[in-house]
């Protein structure tokens, strides 16, 4: 099954022209290497209402996997995973649990982020930190488990991706 991507940049500053964002371009190459689609990006600043309609325009244009970056931090103006909360029908928190682990790895402010992440129907939504450095550690962390997630939230059993693992 094809990962059919949504990008969304949450940045007060970028989406203001203040600030050239990074981190949604080190997605969108990461997930084009890793050779899924990109159907959707945008860049939202630190607003509930605007990265929660973004969420669900990226779901109405095709993207069965919506990856956030940004906004997931202590700051007054990080909203993404309480906006993202709004939207989901359910928390898969194994995710967010692996890539706060594996930023941990790397420095222990990793332990200060809130990303979350959940299934809005069949899409995965999963809120990405900030920083183009994260997002690629947190891709490679992410990037494998993908198309399992997304055959299992299609309603299909799994099993394609697991074959494809046993034939390589």
């Amino acid at each position: 099954m094809t990962v059919r991507a949504g990008v969304i940049t949450v940045s007060t500053k970028g989406a203001a022209g203040e600030r050239v964002d990074e981190s949604g371009p080190a997605i969108r190459d990461g997930l084009l290497s890793a050779g899924c689609e990109v159907v959707f990006e945008t860049l939202v600043p630190d607003d509930g209402e605007r990265i929660a309609t973004a969420i669900l325009g990226a779901v109405r244009a095709g993207a069965n996997v919506v990856l956030t970056t940004g906004g997931t931090g202590l700051s007054p103006n990080d909203v993404t995973p309480e906006a993202t909360r709004r939207v989901i029908d359910r928390e898969v928190p194994g995710i967010a649990e692996a890539l706060r682990a594996r930023s941990l790895e790397k420095t222990p402010h990793g332990m200060l982020s809130r990303g979350v992440a959940g299934a809005v129907g069949a899409a995965l939504v999963v809120n990405l930190p900030g920083s183009p450095r994260a997002v690629r550690e947190s891709l490679e962390v992410l990037l494998p488990v993908l198309p399992h997630a997304v055959e299992l939230l299609a309603g299909e059993s799994g099993e394609r991706a697991h074959a494809d693992k046993r034939t390589t």
